[in-house]
């Protein structure tokens, strides 16, 4: 008679398969949620400055002449001829030399020069790492949005936000890796500005809208949680079905995957968006009840930018409330249309930038400020500014990024990068190494090459680095 086989318990079983199989899932939820190194291709490479980044897109290309480059030669010339052979602009309609609209003053320790249409975001001068010499590749919106967000300029490719959501993964799984908070103006370019292209779907930005419901897309529809959840489990089951049948398919996989985010954001979402929580002076500080509507709807955007990067999303960006000047395109009436907008932006970013601080967040998270392109140092028509790719300025801050410090330059009259120029594909390069990236090697094989965000440009610019 054979011996009785001592079976082991369930509980006895899993301790001694703890590092076998058991742990391979447990692998990669600890790697999704950045408790391991190695997300895509080994990321990150190297060890990260920081973690998140929020983006803080001012969509129409701002006259950063008025903001930023300070060019005493451009106040002394104002009205008169422009000195230098201009470029083919957007409508061909160049006046004269158009100065600096403000004042500008130097700020903090470090001297910065901001000019009094931002006097809030001037108190915050010691933070910023600004960058004078940018320079782009198109002078036309649509091409210029899809360049700066994703290095190239035509249609299809991933959005920076895709590509380090594709590096890292996501650090909560009730959250996307890659939001945008919608504060009314999509850019020209369209939702393919926040495109995943072909890197895997659910690495694409998920836009939050900031009127009316922003749950509007994810509310259940179900009378309860438990109907939801049978329905989403026969939906599973057919999806399974289908994938044992026909194989790997990447769009059902995502679709499957988005159906149980948005799922899971049922319950993250409400609390998040809830800012009851918050202390009504730090409230105060960002805007959310400051008399000019613009401002508080930026307000709720920056304040929620914090609260997203707080629970673990890697990349946030923000579009700009509809001041009724067409963004940031200020062909004519600038100094209505750009106070408009300053006004806007100034009171929340300041407070964004302090309130990181205070928490410990400022470190790790990178906030980048800019636009597609400049404008012309010379008039369009009388009262307004063209666009201007060949120089304009771009900040920085947090993330290891120098503070207090300015980098580069443009002319004498502020209309082309000529210290130290930077590139669309170098910025790229940078904040993707300081987030562990190394841009030539985060890859994705599509259309028989292995194609990354820098294309085959960019190089990382150590001097912007603290």
């Amino acid at each position: 008679m054979n011996a009785p086989i001592d079976r082991p318990s369930r509980r006895d079983l899993l301790r001694a398969a703890a590092n076998g199989f058991a742990m391979l899932p447990l692998a990669h939820l600890l790697r999704e949620n950045g408790g391991l190194e190695g997300g895509a291709d080994g990321c990150p490479h190297h060890a990260p400055r920081a973690r998140n980044v929020i983006f803080l897109y001012m969509d129409g290309g701002p006259s950063t002449l008025d903001m930023f480059d300070y060019k005493p030669r451009l106040a002394q010339e104002d009205g008169k001829p422009f000195a230098l052979p201009m470029e083919p602009t957007q409508f061909q309609n160049n006046g004269n030399t158009l100065g600096p609209r403000w004042s500008f003053r130097q700020h903090g320790e470090s001297g910065q020069w901001i000019s009094d249409v931002l006097p809030h975001l001037a108190t915050q001068a010691d933070r910023l790492c600004v960058v004078r010499s940018m320079f782009a590749d198109f002078s036309e919106h649509t091409n210029a949005n899809y360049f700066l967000h994703t290095g190239h300029g035509l249609q299809g490719r991933p959005s920076m936000g895709a590509w380090v959501g594709y590096g890292l993964g996501s650090d909560n799984h009730n959250l996307p890796s890659f939001v945008v908070l919608n504060g009314g103006l999509i850019p020209p370019g369209g939702i393919d500005c926040f495109h995943s292209g072909f890197l895997p779907p659910e690495t694409q930005g998920s836009v939050f809208r900031m009127s009316g419901d922003p749950l509007a897309n994810i509310r259940a529809r179900e009378l309860n949680r438990r109907l939801q959840r049978k329905k989403l489990d026969l939906v599973h089951a057919l999806d399974d079905s289908a994938l044992a049948h026909d194989g790997s398919c990447p769009e059902l996989e995502a679709a499957i995957s988005n159906h149980e985010l948005a799922f899971a954001m049922q319950r993250e979402v409400p609390e998040l968006v809830d800012l009851g929580g918050e202390s009504p002076r730090l409230l105060a500080a960002y805007g959310v009840d400051d008399e000019y509507e613009h401002t508080r709807t930026f307000a709720r955007q920056c304040l929620l930018a914090r609260r997203l990067v707080e629970r673990g999303v890697r990349f946030v960006e923000l579009t700009c409330p509809n001041t009724g000047h067409d963004r940031w395109d200020q062909h004519s009436r600038l100094e209505v249309g750009l106070e408009d907008n300053c006004r806007t932006i100034d009171k929340p970013i300041a407070a964004l930038l302090a309130d990181l601080e205070a928490r410990g967040l400022l470190d790790e998270t990178i906030v980048l400020f800019g636009g597609e392109f400049g404008r012309t140092p010379f008039a369009q028509g009388t009262s307004g500014r063209d666009h201007n790719p060949f120089g304009y300025t771009m900040w920085l801050a947090g993330g290891g990024f120098r503070p207090g410090t300015s980098f580069g330059a443009t002319d004498e009259h502020g209309y082309k990068a000529a210290v130290d120029p930077v590139s669309i594909h170098d910025l790229h390069a940078t904040i993707l190494h300081q987030l562990g990236i190394d841009h030539e090697r985060l890859t994705f094989r599509f259309g028989g090459r292995d194609l990354r965000l820098t294309d085959v440009y960019g190089k990382v610019v150590t001097q912007l680095l603290a």
